[in-house]
């Protein structure tokens, strides 16, 4: 192979191992983002029904301690 030919193919080797890091991290960002996703939607749980645990928790405490 002359020069010509190696610069070719070191040229698409270096765009195939790009290529290939790139999708290793999109592959990590999505899985992030998953995570984020997933707790975004426990902390919007509790901040819907949480209060109705501390309410509930609230009551029992008053109940154990004989104020009601």
């Amino acid at each position: 192979m002359n020069d010509t030919e190696q610069e070719i193919v070191e040229k698409k080797v270096r765009r195939a191992v790009g290529i290939s890091a790139l999708r290793k991290i999109g592959r990590i960002v999505a899985e992030e983002q998953k995570t984020d996703v997933e707790k975004a939607n426990v902390l919007r749980w509790l901040a819907r029904y949480g209060w109705i645990i501390l309410s509930g928790a609230a009551l029992l405490l008053a109940y154990v301690l004989g104020l009601i």
